[in-house]
């Protein structure tokens, strides 16, 4: 009888592996199902249901009909709710192993020990892109990854791009909505985009990497992991350091020009993702160097807010990119609804000896991601295993009844940093500078194409801002326009 009952609970399918199940003992299970018919068709509870439920609906109400109401139910549930931003992505999984030892300024065990090797997850997405657009259009990449240390998981969701479009939080939602589909006729509208950035001025900074040769990468492999917030860490002292995490490709920074863009759309607009399928499943694995910049406490005083402005890289000439490890990607997901689209990335998931950003940026994304997975995946969204921690719950029936081991927490509060007045243009002009000729041709020609819709009076308004970052770049497109702005 016990055997029947338990045969009702699987749904047995001819070919595949016997589940696990922890209130099941599994040598029992691998004795019924030897016994058991090649195959048993069954709903989702494990009943099985007969060739007449299962072909037809005819005389029967469907209210009675159990495989009828399974189906369809589990038809229009079967997938969750989309990203509100990055919704289309790809993913893969690999390792990070640390390769120079940094134990004298951060006490994280995921660092603590040459050669050691973590598992990570990683998902890549364009910001804005709906499931079925093309990942190909300009812009800015999203790019996660998921550490699954022994201290429980550590997210660093970055960007492509080594920094933000606004150090205040609540510009976001406008920054999103104006690179989305108008939704009065739902097709995008360019002019949106030029109202916010002429509102967020320094928005400037990232936008003139977007629009440079940065915003299309020949590839997946081919782009950075930046996690644009300077992370306040602590070694196993409570000294005090403060970090900006980088991986950089080891196939190095490549990138298409907007005519192979255009063509390459016409054949694959999933070029980007069959790409990095396509390299992992014949071993040529993506790989990236990962780097920390590292300041003290008394860059931090001296500095203020400038250390921790998200809009805002740390030049590498004062803080210099010291090695710490490399990330490969060497495993393609088994199922990328389970392993990628339930991925759940959120910036307060940190480990000890990493305490998070001090800015409001990181402040506001710790709350914000965090109630995304709620809504898209539910409340069980860190018992989905691919957002499990490696770690788990202890299940030794030998210790049910035993006292759980003490942890002290020993990481101090957040240092406390209040916004200033600061310059937007200065690194957005060093950028411009420090850019080839054929790089400066591209970005003109690329912000021609953003302004050409505009009115004057915004055009004008844009001309003013690039004026304001260069006057070789603002001078050039005014002669385009033929602007009467005064120069």
């Amino acid at each position: 009888m016990l055997a029947f009952w338990i045969l009702l609970a699987l749904s047995v399918v001819v070919g595949e592996e016997t589940p696990y199940h922890p209130a099941v003992d599994q040598a029992l299970l691998c004795e019924i199902r030897k016994k058991s018919p090649e195959g048993v068709m069954s709903i989702s509870s494990g009943a099985p249901v007969s060739i007449e439920h299962a072909t037809t609906t005819l005389n029967m109400p469907l209210i009675h009909n159990h495989f009828f109401m399974d189906v369809m139910t589990n038809q229009v549930r079967e997938r969750p709710i989309d990203r509100t931003v990055h919704p289309k992505g790809t993913g893969a999984f690999g390792y990070f192993e640390v390769t120079h030892d940094i134990s004298d300024v951060c006490r994280a065990k995921l660092f603590n020990e040459i050669g050691k090797r973590t598992p990570v997850a990683v998902r890549i997405s364009p910001a804005t892109a709906e499931r079925g657009a093309s990942e190909l259009a300009r812009g800015v990449r999203g790019f996660a990854i998921k550490f699954y240390t022994e201290d429980g998981i550590l997210d660093f969701p970055g960007l492509n791009l080594d920094k933000f479009f606004s150090r205040e939080p609540t510009q976001f939602v406008k920054f999103a909505h104006s690179l989305r589909r108008d939704p009065a006729v739902y097709i995008h509208n360019p002019l949106k985009l030029l109202d916010t950035i002429l509102q967020v001025p320094e928005s400037l900074n990232m936008l003139i990497d977007m629009f440079g040769d940065r915003g299309i990468p020949k590839s997946y492999r081919h782009i950075s992991h930046h996690n644009i917030h300077t992370m306040q860490v602590e070694n196993a002292y409570g000294d005090t350091s403060f970090i900006r995490f980088h991986c950089l490709p080891d196939e190095g920074h490549q990138f298409l020009t907007d005519a192979e863009i255009a063509e390459i759309n016409l054949a694959d607009p999933d070029y980007y993702t069959r790409d990095l399928h396509d390299s992992i499943k014949k071993g040529d694995f993506p790989n990236w160097t990962c780097y920390v910049q590292i300041a003290t406490e008394e860059d931090a005083k001296r500095l203020g807010f400038r250390l921790f402005d998200v809009t805002r890289k740390l030049p590498e000439d004062e803080f210099p990119l010291y090695p710490v490890g490399k990330m490969v990607l060497n495993r393609n997901p088994k199922n990328v609804f389970a392993e990628v689209e339930q991925l759940a990335f959120c910036p307060g998931n940190l480990v000890d000896g990493i305490n998070g950003g001090p800015d409001r940026v990181f402040q506001a994304r710790r709350f914000s991601y965090n109630d995304a997975h709620l809504y898209r995946l539910g409340p069980h969204v860190k018992e989905i295993p691919v957002n499990c921690p490696f770690q788990g719950r202890n299940v030794n029936p030998d210790s049910v009844n035993s006292e759980p081991v003490s942890w002290k927490p020993q990481q101090k509060g957040l240092l406390k940093v209040v916004p200033e007045d600061i310059s937007n243009f200065d690194q957005a002009r060093d950028t411009y500078e420090n850019m080839s000729e054929g790089e400066k041709t591209r970005l003109h020609g690329s912000l021609i194409g953003l302004l050409t819709p505009a009115s004057p009076s915004v055009r004008n308004g844009m001309i003013e801002l690039f004026e304001a970052i260069h006057p070789d770049l603002g001078g050039t497109l005014a002669e385009r326009f033929n602007s009467t702005m005064t120069r």
